[in-house]
């Protein structure tokens, strides 16, 4: 049964959906498409995914989740595909072929110069032509630059497949889904904001995602207005980390603890400001702000600055690591630091963006051995230069120094008084626990405290 079919009653369609009469593809099988391809199953049970790599497709067909800590995935997988709700295929065409509601979730990342690059969906849309049919949808979650849907995405699958724009219908529904609680977020965390091509696309997506989210729908009145939700909610979060973390470089100067005068501050309802760290990493808000920086003929001269302050945070964090080192009449050259934490955040195994990446450079150009120390992180390659650890390991290498990117908690328990040496530590994460040593600590934020 086709829904974008307005001479059906909408009710029959909202039944055909719930009862899998309405099959369902999901292009991009990753750390969040398939979360949603998962829920997707257990709401319409009649699910094919996509996905190009053919170990992932494999693990999948086999009820196994390739993605990692992500809580109940593995079981909500495995029950899926076991009744059959949920297949995988790394032949997205035959995926198109069979589906009357088309979800696409693949990413959409920045080139060398911080263009976007909308490759990916470009080819997954080809794809979805190749079977697109007069009453489907095509329903786009991925993260992309305002007007992408009216400007790129329908002239695409008019052209290739076609059908006349009045035939089927295009909605923008972005997710809002962080690493570590996709199930919980997609299941309704937060209200799903969802805008049409026009009303009826808009309405059903509504309809589709009132069946998924608890929460509840935001319809708003377009693609284009739904774009701009979730690039502002990226956005908003880049320019107020830049503003805690220009705040947090006037420690030494004020002599406080910034981050104390910000949670103060924060008790009144209207100030909300973020935490300083070390840098902003991953997949998400270092690039946001580029969809909107240059694509259009409105300047954007705070996003830009809220990008490079960002951007200066690990120059600045080796920048004080480096001083405490020369303070402490240790030789740059015959420097030996440990860096904690590679992945962008805590708990979720993604270096993209990483501030690590930077400051492991930094670090690797200017002293004698740095040492790197990931507990979740696998692949280690993009650290040249650098040699990899365990936690237990940093007593053995006689550090320098030690500087905490990612408070991952397994460093919680590290015992800073088994180094024999007064260590240079810098803190970008206001997250380690050395009070009585007598090491000298550098938190961003918070200024140098030599411990007594």
């Amino acid at each position: 049964m086709k829904l974008y079919d307005i001479s059906r009653p909408f009710e029959d369609r909202v039944e055909a959906f719930r009862s899998g009469s309405v099959p369902v593809a999901v292009y991009g099988l990753g750390k969040m498409g398939l979360p949603l391809a998962a829920v997707y199953a257990d709401t319409c049970h009649n699910v094919i995914g996509a996905d190009v790599d053919e170990s992932v497709v494999e693990t999948i067909n086999e009820g196994r989740s390739h993605v990692k800590r992500e809580p109940g995935l593995s079981d909500l997988v495995s029950a899926v595909v076991t009744d059959g709700s949920l297949r995988a295929t790394s032949d997205p065409q035959s995926a198109a072929a069979d589906a009357t509601v088309h979800v696409v979730i693949v990413p959409t990342l920045v080139d060398a110069q911080n263009e976007p690059d909308l490759s990916v969906l470009q080819s997954v849309a080809r794809d979805i032509a190749s079977g697109l049919e007069a009453g489907d949808i095509v329903i786009l979650e991925s993260t992309v630059p305002p007007r992408t849907c009216a400007d790129v995405l329908e002239p695409l699958l008019v052209e290739a497949s076609g059908l006349d724009a009045q035939e089927f219908g295009l909605a923008f529904c972005p997710e809002r889904t962080a690493s570590g609680r996709a199930l919980e977020d997609i299941r309704g965390a937060y209200q799903k904001i969802v805008g049409g091509i026009d009303r009826e696309s808009t309405d059903l997506a509504r309809m589709i995602y009132e069946e998924i989210n608890d929460a509840g729908v935001i319809a708003v009145s377009d693609t284009t207005t739904a774009e701009a939700v979730k690039v502002f909610e990226g956005v908003y979060r880049d320019v107020n980390i830049a503003l805690a973390n220009e705040l947090g470089t006037f420690a030494d100067d004020l002599d406080i603890d910034v981050t104390e005068a910000i949670e103060a501050a924060n008790t009144l309802p209207y100030c909300n400001l973020h935490t300083p760290g070390a840098g902003v990493g991953g997949h998400c808000i270092p690039y946001y702000p580029h969809f909107m920086i240059g694509q259009f003929e409105s300047s954007s001269p705070l996003m830009e600055t809220a990008r490079s302050v960002n951007d200066s945070m690990p120059a600045f964090t080796v920048d004080k690591l480096l001083k405490g080192l020369n303070e402490q009449g240790t030789t740059l050259s015959d420097a030996t630091v440990v860096v904690l934490g590679l992945t962008y955040r805590a708990g979720v195994e993604e270096i993209r963006h990483a501030p690590s990446l930077p400051i492991v450079d930094r670090l690797v150009d200017q002293c004698a051995s740095v040492y790197v120390v990931d507990p979740i992180l696998e692949d280690f390659s993009a650290f040249d230069g650098s040699k990899p650890i365990s936690r237990d390991e940093i007593y053995d290498v006689d550090p320098d120094a030690a500087v905490l990117v990612t408070a991952h908690e397994e460093f919680d328990g590290i015992d800073w008084e088994q180094f024999q040496d007064q260590l240079v530590v810098v803190d970008g994460r206001q997250a380690l626990d050395i009070d009585g040593t007598d090491h000298w600590v550098y938190t961003i934020g918070a200024g140098w405290i030599e411990q007594e």
